[in-house]
């Protein structure tokens, strides 16, 4: 994910932001910058490639007392040095993570206005945006607040203003930022771990929070444009504790780090400009006959959601195979074969093994992986890679959520490619994608009805999970989650094979758990619901507010997600049932992060 780091009041401000983005480089990005702000203006130093370049060419800035640096992974635009940040229009200058949705229309009527741009992302326009306001006389937090209304999408923002030599601003909604204080500067950053050893305090903004940092203070005013109180809390004194930031488990960070990666992940795919899913030398599905699906546990369920797709979007007969029973069941190969593995670490030991026997049989291989220099990497005929960084966490979550945002991408460009798809419905799919990051922080939104929910199920010993369609590998994922972190016996089956056995575990009190998403099976699900309460069972339903009024009456409880293409609701999904898992394993005390009996890459049978 991106980095963004910011200082005001030290003298150290070049050095403090430099230092804070090499240690934020492991998590990826292509291009550098940084800003810093005396009296006399800005100097701005930008560079495509390390944080070591940037340094060289910061050395030509001199010193200031204030300063915002950026490592940008390309979004919106080319790697290039007119579009890495911080971005500049009049008298401000600022860094921006995540993607604003509505980016088109508001250049359309910044250009209608005469305002020129230099670069090609989105987050110009931000910059644009706020000039204007400052321009017409606004006081900076109303401009601020007035700008920041007209976005529309996740994004994290830090801003210097020319003139405000001693105040840093921050603004944030559906992307991580935090404020840092010591007793004469104070700071700005995506990630703790940015700000390791220099500040003693941190303040962790919410949604719609706006911040003004000064030396040794910070102020805050939130979404209805009130002052807000933000707790003050110690600054984690160690790397492994400030990555882990504001939250119990590396899980739960991982979890709330979604909506910034699958952004991240869907940028890489689709070009939010032209509005279509990009081009991928050497993927031509066109005249494949077959596309083998090849993977283990988590990333075979996204292999199986994916299935879905790439019938209903190309037409495109998939097979999904367990790669441990692939490898031996001596699997038959036709000409028009093509194999795709999936796997985070890319060092799954079975997953390589099958694909070293699609090898010695001429399939040719695509990887979608997580670790681009694994050996799955360099034995792959093309790597597809997923964006989400390091995952901590042996049980899998945003690595998960960002292998089917590169699916979906992936269906879509076949579709495109078969010609089973118009421009139309593209155009609608790169929409939905570039959606996701504030609709995946808006599905956030229902941890506290699961934390409700959490207790009850940690006293049942089986916990069932139903869907249909692509809600069907999302049942099993869901069982896989609960069963990995909680240890509870759990079990996730198409609610249409209710009657051909599974009933008969139904009994008073089982909590059933059913995805039932509004849409066209929507009432066949319903008609699951209503046979396991008529036999005691205690149901949650996984659905949107449509679904959720139309269930009222029928459900214990309902865990609402918000309205989205149908494509990209598994993506929704899955935030609910990795949080359901993640409270119910908070509360009876298991080891979240490291689960016994399991690792995080399987690298041996």
């Amino acid at each position: 994910m991106c980095g963004i780091v910011g200082v005001v009041g030290e003298a150290r401000a070049k050095a403090i932001i430099l230092e804070g983005l090499q240690r934020l480089e492991y998590r990826g990005y292509d291009s550098a910058g940084i800003a810093l702000l005396n009296a006399e203006g800005f100097a701005r130093a930008r560079a495509v490639g390390k944080v070591g370049r940037l340094v060289e060419k910061a050395g030509e800035l001199g010193e200031a007392k204030t300063g915002i640096g950026h490592t940008r992974w390309a979004t919106h635009g080319a790697v290039t040095e007119a579009n890495a940040h911080p971005h500049h229009a009049g008298r401000v200058m600022l860094v921006h993570n995540g993607i604003i949705e509505n980016f088109r229309s508001l250049r359309a009527e910044l250009e209608k206005e005469g305002r020129t741009f230099e670069s090609e992302t989105d987050t110009e326009i931000v910059a644009h945006l706020i000039d204007r306001e400052v321009e017409e006389g606004a006081d900076l937090e109303v401009a601020l607040s007035r700008a920041v209304e007209r976005l529309k999408g996740a994004f994290a923002l830090a801003i210097l203003i020319e003139g405000e030599e001693t105040r840093l601003f921050g603004a944030r909604r559906g992307a991580p930022l935090i404020a840092g204080l010591n007793g004469s500067a104070g700071f700005i950053a995506s990630d703790p771990l940015a700000l390791s050893g220099e500040a003693d305090s941190l303040v962790y903004l919410k949604d719609g929070d706006i911040a003004v940092v000064s030396p040794g203070e910070v102020t805050v005013i939130d979404s209805s444009g009130k002052p807000a109180r933000r707790e003050r809390q110690p600054a984690p004194t160690s790397h492994v504790a400030a990555e882990k930031g504001n939250y119990r488990h590396f899980m739960q960070k991982e979890i709330f780090d979604q909506p910034d990666v699958i952004g991240r992940t869907a940028s890489h795919y689709v070009d939010p400009v032209a509005n279509v899913i990009r081009t991928i030398e050497g993927v031509d599905l066109s005249e494949t006959d077959r596309l083998l699906i090849v993977a283990c546990g988590t990333a075979a369920f996204a292999g199986q959601v994916a299935r879905y797709w790439f019938a209903e979007l190309a037409g495109l007969a998939c097979e999904v195979e367990i790669a441990s029973e692939f490898r031996y069941r001596a699997p038959t190969f036709l000409k028009g074969d093509r194999a795709l593995f999936i796997s985070q670490s890319g060092e799954t030991a079975d997953t390589l093994e099958a694909m070293r026997l699609c090898a010695e049989h001429r399939v040719p291989s695509m990887a979608l992986i997580n670790t681009v220099h694994s050996t799955m990497a360099r034995e792959a005929d093309l790597v597809l890679p997923t964006l989400a960084g390091p995952e901590i966490g042996v049980a899998s979550t945003k690595a998960f959520t960002c292998q089917l945002t590169a699916l979906a991408c992936l269906a879509a460009l076949a579709g495109r490619q078969r010609g089973r798809i118009g421009a139309a419905r593209e155009r609608e799919i790169v929409e939905a994608l570039l959606g996701m990051p504030a609709r995946v922080s808006k599905a956030l939104d229902c941890e506290a009805e699961i934390v409700k929910l959490a207790p009850e199920l940690a006293e049942h010993r089986t916990v069932l999970y139903l869907g249909r369609g692509p809600d069907f590998p999302m049942a099993l994922e869901a069982a896989l989650k609960l069963k990995e972190i909680s240890y509870i016996h759990a079990e996730g089956y198409a609610a249409g094979e209710l009657k051909h056995g599974p009933i008969a575990l139904v009994e008073e009190g089982v909590p059933v758990i059913v995805l039932a998403p509004s849409g066209p099976q929507f009432e066949k699900t319903r008609s699951s619901i209503q046979q396991v309460r008529s036999r005691g069972a205690r149901v949650t339903g996984i659905t949107d507010a449509s679904g959720a009024q139309a269930l009222q009456g029928e459900l214990s409880q309902a865990i609402v997600i918000p309205d989205s293409d149908p494509l990209i609701r598994p993506i929704l999904e899955a935030v609910a049932v990795q949080l359901i898992a993640y409270h119910v394993a908070v509360y009876k005390g298991t080891d979240v992060d490291q689960p016994r009996n399991l690792a995080k890459s399987v690298t041996v049978e």
